[in-house]
């Protein structure tokens, strides 16, 4: 998996997205999303939103993913 990818995966699933991904080892990753979306929702909620999009990656082919959320 490349950070690349991850980004291009979270932007399909939250259109609007701005989507930063920082990560070299291909299975740790670190990610800033700022989403219109996020408005009113918890962290919590931010988070699920973001690994929603990212589907069975999440434990298989992404080992661990650092998010940081926030509304537009």
């Amino acid at each position: 998996m490349t950070k690349e990818t991850i980004k291009a995966l979270i932007e399909a699933g939250l259109p609007g997205a701005q989507v930063t991904v920082r990560g070299e080892d291909g299975t740790h990753f670190e990610a800033d999303v700022i989403c219109a979306e996020f408005a009113g929702k918890l962290p919590l909620a931010q988070h699920r939103m973001v690994y929603a999009t990212l589907g069975e990656r999440m434990g298989r082919e992404i080992h661990a993913l650092q998010l940081k959320t926030r509304a537009a």
